[in-house]
């Protein structure tokens, strides 16, 4: 593959810098400590037009593929805004996939043009408390009544649902004994994230406090017929089309957060004089910056590496999952390196790194654990046994 960035994708990055300069240090800082979704940021994006880069120009898209929008997102996490700004819109980039290629002609109308738009903001219901990365044993249940669907049950880690409007909710229509696969009998809704029946529990956490994540309490949601996506109890493999490119995104955003963290770093060690000279001349601060800057740029390659050959229509689960951990994985070695670096002043809040470092451990858990990739990448490349 062409690891180089074609002039329309430089653009890109430029363009999105060029926005995200209006939100300085001092912008994110305060998010962090107060909370508060970063409206003003996300508005800018919207009106951009950068919430369908990756979705079909006859709803209001760019037609571009996962390439652009990592370069995006990437754009977005190295400007400072990390996760705080990346998961603000993070999930109108990958969450409707499954309605692109799924939905008919009206749902795609109905549902993506006021996402694109920026008029909806999505959240994700497919994590449960009982079932964790085990989606096959989630317990939420759409009942068939009538023209529309009746849902009960929990969800847990749901990011933004203290605004969203929209939810792109998994739900098992089909109990599991039921069902030839445990895969089968979910069905994928995209519908009304109606309070009268949604009850969202903000979940008090270590980082990321301007995204807010959430315990949700779904009774009795009336759903119309016509928010099912695809087929009845198809939903497990429709929510596939959605997960890669998370992956890929994530671990853009991830090497985004791992490049700012060493760049300060580097900035901090040339300016700071201990012993008469800048702490940046000693190798012991020198090469665990430049371990990080290799790491960064080998995860970045796998990155976009997977991205390609999503776009290409090509087998990139492998490449998705791997990319994910080593994003994950280096980010988080960089992220603390800075910290160390900064010394004492790493750990005020001022110079911002304690920020990252609580930040990038979103990347090292979710969507799914490093454990799991593993596994996946042992069964899959490697032909080991299934460990669990």
């Amino acid at each position: 593959m062409d690891s180089s960035l074609t002039p329309e994708q430089n653009d890109i990055r430029a363009a999105v810098a060029k926005l995200c300069a209006k939100y300085d240090d001092d912008y994110w800082l305060k998010l962090d400590r107060e909370g508060g979704f970063p409206e003003a940021f996300a508005k800018d994006v919207a009106d951009g037009g950068w919430l369908g880069i990756s979705l079909p120009e006859e709803y209001g898209g760019s037609g571009l593929g996962v390439v652009e929008a990592a370069v995006m997102m990437q754009t977005i996490a190295e400007s400072g805004a990390c996760f705080s700004g990346a998961s603000a819109i993070h999930m109108n980039i990958f969450s409707p996939k499954p309605i692109a290629k799924h939905g008919t002609d009206e749902q795609k109308e109905r549902m993506l043009t006021p996402l694109i738009g920026g008029e909806d903001r999505i959240c994700f219901g497919v994590t449960e408390p009982n079932a964790g990365l085990d989606t096959t044993k989630i317990e939420t249940r759409a009942e068939r009544s009538g023209n529309q669907y009746i849902v009960n049950g929990r969800k847990i880690w749901t990011s933004v649902a203290q605004t969203a409007t929209k939810i792109m909710l998994l739900a098992r229509t089909t109990p599991i004994e039921k069902c030839a696969k445990p895969t089968d009998g979910m069905s994928l809704f995209y519908t009304d994230f109606d309070r009268d029946y949604i009850e969202a529990q903000v979940i008090d956490k270590m980082g990321r406090k301007a995204v807010d994540s959430n315990s949700v309490f779904i009774d009795g949601l009336p759903v119309p017929s016509q928010d099912l996506i695809g087929d009845e109890g198809k939903g497990f493999r429709y929510l596939l089309d959605g997960l890669n490119p998370e992956r890929i995104l994530v671990a853009a955003e991830a090497v985004g957060i791992g490049r700012i963290a060493i760049r300060r770093a580097a900035e901090y060690a040339c300016e700071r004089i201990v012993f008469d000279r800048p702490i940046g001349q000693n190798q012991a601060i020198q090469h665990p910056l430049a371990m990080s800057w290799c790491e960064l740029e080998a995860a970045n390659l796998l990155a976009f590496k997977a991205a390609q050959l999503y776009d290409e229509g090509r087998a990139c689960g492998a490449e998705a999952n791997a990319a994910k951990y080593l994003g994950a994985e280096s980010a988080f070695r960089a992220c603390e390196r800075a910290v160390m670096t900064h010394g004492g002043m790493g750990y005020a809040k001022e110079f911002h790194v304690e920020r990252y470092l609580r930040e990038i451990f979103v990347a090292r858990i979710a969507p799914v654990s490093r454990e799991m990739i593993l596994n996946y990448i042992s069964e899959r490349e490697l032909g080991l046994p299934k460990s669990y």
